[in-house]
């Protein structure tokens, strides 16, 4: 049986800047590809063309657990198996590059969790056939299936007697679904 509980991976992503398409959106930045072994990186430039750049953009961890393997196998049973790439508007106003690289992940159900909400940008990037291997060796060799276990009813009689309705301290021998009665005019007086 085999221990490992984890593997990594250092992974490199390339992000492409495109002219905006409104006046309000000077750049469109978009993760286009994934580079599996690459070395550090911040935002070198690997291709321009006209008014389209590519940059090597970060170099980060792509980590597998094995508690995970499900997500990992549902994001490589896809058309199109990928990865899923989290940006966020960069905190520092100085620079060049608008976006910072914030994780990278195989698990389909955290991409999903981080595309719920509207602080970062979640890129789905085709993974290298390479990359398809490596995850899908390590979540073949980690995965076990769940055992559905039905629950079953307890055998507690529910028809004998209504316990827990109305107030115990009340002493009432109608329904106590029973709606208030009005005080008529002559008990007012």
């Amino acid at each position: 049986m085999n221990t490992e509980r984890s593997r990594s991976m250092p992974v490199g992503v390339v992000v492409r800047r495109l002219p905006g398409v409104t006046r309000w959106q000077k750049w469109s930045w978009r993760a286009v590809s994934l580079l599996p072994g690459a070395g550090d990186a911040d935002w070198q430039v690997l291709r321009k063309e006209g008014d389209a750049v590519e940059y090597h953009a970060a170099t980060l961890p792509l980590e597998l657990h094995r508690a995970e393997t499900e997500a990992y196998l549902t994001a490589l049973s896809d058309k199109t198996p990928s990865l899923y790439v989290v940006m966020r508007p960069a905190e520092e106003l100085d620079r060049d590059v608008p976006m910072e690289v914030m994780l990278i992940t195989a698990s389909a159900y955290e991409g999903q969790d981080y595309a719920d909400t509207s602080d970062v940008l979640v890129e789905k990037v085709p993974m290298p056939p390479g990359l398809i291997a490596w995850v899908r060796e390590f979540a073949e060799t980690h995965h076990e299936d769940e055992i559905f276990i039905k629950r079953r009813r307890d055998k507690k009689r529910v028809d004998l007697q209504e316990e827990g309705i109305g107030d115990p301290r009340i002493r009432q021998m109608a329904d106590v679904y029973r709606t208030p009665r009005r005080k008529s005019k002559d008990t007012l007086q």
